[in-house]
């Protein structure tokens, strides 16, 4: 017999953002949510008891940090939890992704099980709002995006998955792909995917015109796939703002990558994120190196919103990620030369409540460096506890000492899934 959930929840002895050490309380209030409904003073001397309608959850001192936000994964291509495979990717889409096709249906396990190991291992570590690629084209059809919706399901008490459909060969090369990106969406995609229009499709209004054509037909947002350098990015982002003011998409719109940031002159940088900022376009990074990496620190100051993904994870891609969004944290301040510790803590910034942002539009936005939001009163309560001293050394350390609520929930404990 299921035991009935208690309404409130006290978390003890917790410092949000590294601040004094607080007791937290959560309200469900009978919602399927719950949110932070006070922080007080933590007094050492008060013994508490759990109660029926409260359940105790020890801090031990440790940090509150709102919980991960990954908005850019390939749960479709993990190889997390599997033997380590020798990476053998060409340079290139178009190569990259052949190299894809010819391995994912021969390894160890079925997709179905890989993605749900992954997501598994993402709640255990801290994640608990995703936002995951699932592939779809002549060659797959719609398996893949059946996997990843298999896990969202499985996973659903423990985290809020959203499915991107995405068209990783293109929407133009192969016949019949558009028709499978349609299916996918009236399937339960949650958003329409895109990806270099004119690099790879070489025809970037018919391109857009699709995407941008479903995501009106399925009230649904877009992301676009962006590897696009220089001038060539600069002009495929300026005909994806065309298309996102024309058509009031403002808010629903994410360019992934925008590659094109890091790679022309700075008046035409600059017009690009004021455009992206009135149009309220978000961006989502996976922490590349110089000289691909996003200026971070000024699009905060523009306040265009960003937020930070895994991307693949040890699959045919790339022999990088580890379902850890705290070590991806580590590698995007690393990538960004930041050591102070306003900048590190707005890395974590980005990587909790930044994506969570992406994902939806009206949740609490980071604004600039030094706001740290997301564990307040009245915030959602997904959250993370993290072994540290400060926030700055959580991303140092990475510490295993983590335990994770969703929804007031805890969910996992000791990198442990223990509520799905």
């Amino acid at each position: 017999m299921t035991q009935p959930i208690a309404p409130k929840t006290l978390i003890r002895n917790v410092r949000p953002w590294g601040r004094e050490a607080s007791d937290v309380v959560v309200d469900r209030a009978g919602r399927p949510d719950a949110a932070i409904a006070a922080i007080v003073p933590h007094d050492p001397s008060a013994a508490v008891a759990e109660e029926g309608d409260t359940t105790v959850v020890e801090g031990r001192g440790r940090l509150l940090f709102p919980a991960f936000s990954d908005v850019h994964v390939h749960l479709d291509s993990t190889r997390i939890g599997l033997p380590f495979r020798p990476h053998t990717g060409a340079p290139g889409v178009w190569a990259m992704m052949l190299n894809d096709r010819a391995n994912w249906r021969n390894a160890e396990a079925p997709i179905a099980e890989r993605a749900a190991t992954a997501l598994e291992r993402m709640v255990a570590r801290g994640t608990t709002r995703v936002r995951s690629y699932a592939q779809v084209d002549v060659d797959c059809r719609l398996e893949r995006f059946e996997a990843v919706l298999a896990a969202k399901e499985r996973y659903a008490g423990a985290a809020d998955v959203e499915i991107i459909a995405f068209p990783q060969a293109g929407i133009l090369l192969e016949d019949g792909t558009e028709k499978l990106l349609e299916a996918a969406m009236q399937a339960g995609a949650n958003v329409v995917g895109g990806l270099d229009p004119s690099a790879l499709d070489r025809d970037p209004a018919r391109h857009l015109d699709i995407v941008f054509g479903l995501a009106e037909k399925y009230s649904a947002p877009i992301d676009i796939h962006l590897h696009e350098t220089g001038t060539l990015g600069a002009f495929t982002t300026e005909l994806i703002l065309e298309r996102t003011r024309a058509l009031a998409m403002h808010g629903k719109v994410t360019i992934s990558h925008a590659f094109q940031l890091s790679s022309i002159d700075d008046e035409s940088l600059g017009r690009l994120i004021d455009e992206m900022a009135e149009l309220d376009v978000s961006l989502a990074t996976v922490a590349p190196p110089p000289p691909r990496h996003l200026p971070l620190a000024r699009l905060a100051e523009a306040g265009v919103r960003v937020g930070l993904g895994e991307d693949g994870q040890r699959d045919y891609w790339s022999p990088y990620g580890n379902a850890d969004m705290l070590d991806r944290t580590w590698q995007l301040a690393f990538t960004q030369g930041f050591r102070r510790d306003e900048l590190i803590e707005h890395c974590l910034a980005v990587a909790t409540m930044g994506g969570a942002s992406v994902i939806d539009p009206t949740a609490r936005r980071v604004q600039g460096i030094g706001d740290l939001p997301g564990a307040d009163v009245g915030d959602p309560a997904d959250v993370v506890l993290v072994d540290g001293e400060t926030p700055a050394s959580a991303v140092m350390d990475r510490g295993k000492d983590r335990t994770v609520l969703h929804h007031g929930l805890v969910v996992a404990d000791g990198l442990a899934v223990v509520r799905a």
